[in-house]
Order: C-alpha cells, then structure tokens, then sequence
C-alpha cells in the first residue's frame, strides 16, 4: 500500500480511499475542501455552496453533503447564512480534573450559565447507582458549560444536601463545583466513568445552541470522597464537534 509522504499518523490511511479506487463524489468534494479549509484562518468564510458547485463541476446538493459531513467533524460551523472554518476542538482530560482546569489550560476562558437549581428527594434509581439513601434530599444543579462564550455543552450534576447544604445560597453558578467542595473541605478520591455517543434531545438542543442532529458525547460520571462515601452523580453532554478526550495509559 503506498502512503503520501504528507500522511499524517492519525489521518485515515490514504485518505479514506478504498483500495479499488471508487470513491463517492461527495467524499472527492469534501476532500478538496478540506484542503483549501487547512490553508484559511479560523473564522475565515469559505465560498457559498453555489461558487463550490460550479468550481468542482458538480450538483449545489454534492457540495451540501461533503460541507455537511465538515461541520458535523468539527472542521466547519456555521455563521449566520454562511460557513467559516472551525477552530481546533478542545481538549478534555478523562480525570478527575474540573471542566475549568481543562479548558483554561487550552487558554481559553471557562464560564457556565445556570439552568436549574433544585432539591428533590433522591430517587431509587439514582441510589441505587450512588449509593445514596432513597428519599434523602438531593441537589440538581443544571448549566449550561462555556468557551469563550461559546456554548459547548450542558452539565446536569446530582449531590446530598447533607454534603453542601448551602449550595443554593453560597455557591456561584459561573464558578467550578469542584473548586466550591475544595473550599468546604472536601476531596475527591476515585471516580467511575463511561462515555457514549448520543443524540442531544430537543431540550438540550436547544440550552446547547446545536441541531439536534449534532452527535455529542455523553459523560456518566459517579464520585466518591477520599473515604468511599458518595459524591457526586454528574451527566455531562459536549458537543461533538467541538471536543475530544484525552487520557494517559500505562502498562
């Protein structure tokens, strides 16, 4: 198999090509933007999706896959009536590390806007996975997750009352939960998480500002303290196109 001297280790090999050649014509498309998107600017416009057509010789409908299948991964967002290039996706590290931490670290500024801030009593199904107490009164605290004032996902997180009985009253919603427990004196000790790909429903389409058609990656999370007792029960959704996870592995 003969690789381009310019292939970049993570990149589909050949570029997706398959080896008998025949490739889709929405993929030729989108590979030739691709190649002109690397050589603009973040925010810089990209022709309209009648100037492509007639550039590449193809259907307005051919170009509006291959742009499509651009903005789903992140290359491309759109603006208004027009499409500019994306910038580079954020990086979040699987730890237990704040959502602040990760994005200040990429020097982008963190912010997150309130949603709800509620108690009910804990439901079965929740201590069941928590190990909580059913029927003991439980915070859910709902934001909306920022990047420079870019809205990039939603963050649902449940806690006991009994840990942070001062929640609604002390806490800022701009700020990290995770600095406000260090403050209390609390700390984390271990965690279990799993990730999935889902849909955003209508609702968090909309708090998140994407089509509900935007793949996004779901964060399940479960905390406990540097004792084993419960902390945190925490549902994160960021936007596809807009994040990757990073971890470290060792052997």
């Amino acid at each position: 198999m003969d690789y381009p001297n310019d292939q970049a280790p993570g990149a589909p090999v050949r570029s997706g090509i398959p080896e008998h050649g025949r490739i889709p014509k929405y993929y030729a498309v989108k590979a030739r933007i691709d190649r002109h998107v690397r050589e603009l600017g973040e925010g810089r416009p990209i022709p309209t999706e009648r100037e492509l057509a007639e550039d590449y010789g193809v259907a307005r409908e051919t170009v509006r896959q291959a742009l499509r299948e651009l903005v789903l991964e992140g290359r491309l967002r759109r603006r208004g009536r027009g499409t500019v290039v994306a910038g580079p996706k954020l990086e979040q590290p699987l730890s237990l590390a704040s959502y602040t931490e990760g994005v200040r670290r990429q020097g982008r500024t963190p912010g997150r806007t309130l949603v709800t801030l509620d108690r009910f009593p804990c439901p079965e199904p929740l201590a069941a996975e928590t190990g909580l107490t059913r029927g003991e009164p439980v915070w859910h605290l709902e934001r909306v997750l920022l990047a420079d004032d870019e809205r990039v996902g939603l963050e649902s997180t449940y806690v006991a009352v009994a840990r942070v009985p001062r929640l609604d009253a002390d806490f800022d919603p701009d700020s990290s939960f995770y600095g406000y427990l260090e403050g209390l004196g609390i700390s984390f000790g271990d965690a279990d998480e799993r990730i999935e790909t889902v849909l955003a429903t209508p609702r968090e389409a909309l708090l998140i500002g994407t089509p509900p058609a935007l793949p996004m990656l779901l964060i399940h999370r479960v905390s406990r303290d540097t004792e084993g007792r419960p902390l945190e029960r925490v549902r994160s959704l960021y936007r596809g196109d807009r994040f990757s996870f990073t971890t470290h592995l060792r052997g």
